[in-house]
């Protein structure tokens, strides 16, 4: 039996901040975010935008664009690190504003929840929605990926910026990947990035120590919410490598093989915190697991980087790179971090680039790279099915990005500090964050959306 995606759609911010504008602000060499990390763009949420806004709209095109029969779909499962809320979780949202669009009750028997496990909760949510098909194939499920990607400004990771979401169709028989029953997992609870309660003291506020009530908190001290998290970059890249390191040669074990896994990779699909990421992470599967043997195992840690470092200046690295992994960095430069998206954009990418390339790839296999902080891998595999190219050719990715709306670093800073109250862009033809309840007392904090014709 064959399971996987049947189709696919996404909806990203329409406008952006060059990183040339960006690296001149900030004093930084354009060429060191540029050719160093592969960064050309960072796409920014208008002020009409947040994370339901992106996951609807996603959602929307994936039912408008293939016809889907809402009364099929079983499950809405959505991948997220960017909550809006500690108990209604995202997937709730989504329901009522498709049936505003497609007719009450159409969802009312849907099961809908999110997975959150930092970037690598849409793919828990995949694989979850994969093996309930798997038990109950004429049943349909329908994953999503939404986040923002928000970073301090001026923090080293504020060029890595991104907004945006992903839908997409789960079946069996999927027309564009079918997924192998093979997963294999590596996790380790650590500290590499992380978004954690944050609080002050009322007193530094007040300027008193009385706990006196001040807009309503009677506690001593004020919570306090933040979409910047608290992070390591060194230490995060460390986790991944780690991480996936394991889970790739669990999978080897689980395979049962001694041969090359990567080889018999058409493409590798990874999660790309930036654009370049994933060549930076891979010289040492790419070492370990070659047929050459290219490492000994006697080096110490030092020397065993030292020589990671030249592998990754080598000419079979360099076309390792350009065949498997470069497609499917080719939307991360125009996008930027989609945290739990950046996975399946590359996916994404992937395909947008071998469609417009003309080139048939039915039948090859991708292997899956997944990471997500906190820390946990999956690495799993794929198969391209026969009618990819039909199911793809409604997506127009990079057609779309190059419509995508320039802004200047004034407006890119009144945004991120929430300063614009008007949205940069007028929405057309896509969902918006109409208003948030700050009245009644028993729908404090309510959010409601609609439909811009």
């Amino acid at each position: 039996m064959k399971i996987g995606i049947d189709a696919i759609s996404f909806d990203v911010a329409k406008i952006h901040l060059p990183i040339k504008s960006l690296a001149k602000a900030r004093l930084i060499d354009p060429e060191k975010l540029e050719k160093g990390l592969g960064l050309i763009q960072m796409t920014l949420p208008d002020v009409h935008q947040d994370v339901v806004v992106f996951g609807a709209n996603a959602i929307t095109k994936l039912i408008l664009d293939h016809k889907i029969n809402l009364n099929e779909i079983a499950r809405i499962y959505v991948g997220t690190e960017s909550s809006i809320d500690n108990s209604k979780p995202i997937a709730s949202f989504l329901l009522p504003l498709l049936e505003q669009k497609f007719g009450e009750n159409t969802l009312y028997a849907c099961d809908a929840v999110d997975f959150t496990f930092a970037c690598i909760g849409g793919v828990d949510a995949l694989q979850n929605c994969v093996d309930f098909v798997r038990l109950n194939p004429d049943k349909k499920a329908i994953v999503v990926t939404t986040d923002i990607a928000k970073y301090d400004l001026n923090s080293t990771g504020e060029y890595t910026q991104g907004a945006g979401a992903l839908a997409m169709l789960i079946s069996d028989n999927p027309r564009i990947i079918a997924f192998e029953n093979l997963w294999a997992t590596n996790t380790k609870g650590l500290f590499d990035f992380f978004k954690p309660h944050r609080t002050i003291l009322k007193s530094t506020i007040t300027g008193n120590d009385n706990n006196d009530p001040w807009f309503d908190n009677l506690e001593a001290e004020i919570a306090i919410h933040k979409d910047q998290p608290v992070f390591d970059g060194q230490y995060s890249n460390q986790c991944y490598i780690d991480r996936t390191r394991n889970a790739y040669f669990s999978l080897k074990t689980l395979k049962k093989t001694s041969q090359t896994l990567y080889a018999s990779w058409n493409s590798i699909i990874m999660h790309l915190p930036y654009a370049f990421q994933a060549r930076r992470m891979l010289t040492e599967i790419f070492a370990l697991d070659s047929e050459d043997h290219i490492v000994v195992g006697n080096e110490t840690p030092i020397e065993f980087q030292d020589l990671l470092k030249e592998i990754s200046k080598t000419k079979s690295y360099k076309s390792f790179v350009a065949s498997k992994i470069q497609p499917g960095e080719l939307a991360s430069s125009l996008i930027g971090n989609l945290y739990t998206g950046s996975i399946f954009m590359a996916l994404l990418s992937t395909l947008a680039h071998f469609y417009n390339s003309n080139k048939e790839i039915a039948n090859s296999t991708f292997g899956f790279l997944a990471y997500g902080s906190g820390s946990k891998s999956k690495v799993f595999e794929g198969t391209i099915q026969s009618e990819w190219k039909i199911a793809l050719s409604d997506v127009k990715l990079f057609e779309t990005l190059a419509h995508s709306f320039e802004i200047d670093f004034e407006t890119y800073e009144r945004l991120h500090k929430k300063e614009q109250e008007k949205s940069v862009l007028n929405p057309k033809q896509e969902w918006v964050l109409d208003r948030i309840e700050k009245e009644n007392p028993n729908l404090l904090g309510a959010r409601y959306y609609k439909w811009m014709d």
